[in-house]
């Protein structure tokens, strides 16, 4: 069925008529999305939907957004954001030079949600890849995102029946109730640096930004792809981080509030 795409003429340029024909054909495009403006779910088949073409210098990630958030366009952002996923992007690789092989690139999902743990409920961020993530610098299948982030001072959860302990040095960046990056140390004690970063500020709800308020730090738990999901409600993210620790795949910190 055709997707009711907006393609525009830069993007076109930039992935070529053949593709940009099979996405308007519905061929190529998907049926619902996330958004990646406002991270709210859209259906290209029954609303208008600009497709976002994000480029860096070797890669390409072709992402959706509501025509209403986003008009189809060409986004240019560094190979090192776009390789080292910490993009909030959801999309499909397109390769721009067919001729060379380009590896498809994990880029992270990032859930906000709450969390009761001891009878309280505290702010949390769920991260989860949208494929292995590989030690940088090897090749391979193998997917080394937790030790990479236990490396860091992540600690590994079997269950979550206790705050995990706060990982100094990294923080999370909200600002006017927005949700901007993750910051982790600068090399040699420099200024810190976004291991995440939103490509547009993203919304969190009232509650939750009362419960960072409070506690002035939010909890970060990640998980390797397929762990989590990406799940409707809080009882459902519970239950399916609850899941991922009995299976030994959850690690977390309290990470302090950087804003307000």
């Amino acid at each position: 069925m055709p997707r009711m795409l907006d393609v525009s003429d830069e993007v076109r340029a930039e992935i070529g008529d053949e593709e940009a024909d099979r996405l308007l054909a519905g061929e190529t495009a998907p049926g619902s999305y996330d958004c990646t403006s406002c991270r709210t779910p859209g259906d290209s088949e029954q609303e208008r939907t600009s497709t976002v073409l994000f480029i860096g210098d070797e890669t390409a990630v072709l992402a959706f957004a509501h025509a209403g958030c986003l008009p189809s366009q060409v986004v240019q952002v560094t190979e090192e954001q776009l390789r080292g996923a910490v993009k909030s992007i959801t999309g499909d690789t397109v390769d721009l030079e067919p001729d060379k092989t380009v590896p498809e690139q994990a880029v992270l999902g990032v859930t906000s949600g709450l969390v009761l743990i001891g009878g309280e409920l505290h702010p949390a961020l769920v991260v989860e890849p949208t494929g292995p993530i590989a030690r940088p610098g090897t090749t391979g299948a193998g997917d080394d995102f937790l030790p990479l982030l236990i490396e860091q001072g992540f600690m590994p959860l079997t269950d979550l029946s206790a705050v995990p302990p706060v990982l100094h040095g990294w923080s999370v960046l909200l600002a006017v109730g927005q949700l901007h990056a993750v910051l982790q140390p600068g090399s040699n004690g420099g200024q810190p640096v976004a291991w995440w970063q939103a490509h547009q500020p993203l919304q969190v709800t009232d509650p939750w930004r009362a419960a960072a308020n409070k506690h002035q730090q939010v909890l970060m738990f990640a998980a390797p792809v397929g762990s989590i999901g990406r799940q409707p409600r809080e009882d459902l993210l519970r239950d399916a981080l609850d899941k991922a620790a009995a299976n030994g795949k959850l690690v977390a910190s309290a990470l302090p509030l950087a804003g307000t």
